[in-house]
C-alpha cells in the first residue's frame, strides 16, 4: 500500500500537501500510482471529491466514474466497486475491475443493461443481483459516452 512517503515533492515542483497519491489496484495488476490535484470516487451512495488535506475516511465503492485531475487534464476510469481510503494525502483504490474510459465498450454495456434488464427475478436474491447487474451496466454507458 502506498504511503506518504512516496509522494516525491521534487518531481511534482509543488509542496507534498499540494498534490495527492492515488493509487488503483485491482487483482490483476497497479492501474496507476500518480501525484494528482483532485479525485472524485463513485461511492456506492453519491460521488465523493478529494483535494489534498482531506480527513481519513474510508468508504464504499459503487460502479461508476473515477476521475483524476491533473493540472487542467483530467483522466477518467470505470470503476466496478471496491474500496478507498484516504488517508496523510494519499487515496488508494481497490477495485475489481478499472478500466479507462476510452475503452469501455458503450455497445457491450448496451448489451449487458439489455440481458440484466431481460433477467427473471423470483427471490430477493435474483433481484438484488438483478439491480446490481443494471446499475453497472448503466455506469459504464454513463462513462463511455460521457464526452
Amino acid at each position: 500500500m502506498a504511503t506518504h512517503e512516496t509522494i516525491d515533492p521534487a518531481k511534482s515542483g509543488k509542496k507534498g500537501s499540494d498534490r495527492l497519491q492515488c493509487v488503483v489496484v485491482t487483482p490483476e495488476r497497479t492501474l496507476f500510482d500518480e501525484l494528482v490535484d483532485f479525485v472524485a470516487l463513485p461511492l456506492y451512495d453519491g460521488e465523493l471529491g478529494i483535494l489534498p488535506g482531506h480527513t481519513p475516511v474510508i468508504g464504499r465503492l459503487g460502479y461508476g466514474e473515477l476521475r483524476t485531475r491533473v493540472g487542467a487534464a483530467t483522466n477518467r476510469y470505470f470503476v466496478d466497486g471496491g474500496f478507498v481510503e484516504v488517508r496523510d494525502d494519499v487515496v488508494t483504490v481497490l477495485t475489481s475491475r478499472a478500466v479507462a474510459a476510452p475503452q469501455v465498450d458503450a455497445a457491450a454495456a448496451a448489451r449487458e443493461l439489455e440481458q440484466a434488464q431481460a433477467r427473471r427475478a423470483t427471490n430477493e436474491f435474483e433481484q438484488a443481483d438483478k439491480a446490481r447487474a443494471v446499475d453497472r451496466a448503466r455506469a459504464q454507458i454513463r462513462v463511455a459516452t460521457k464526452a
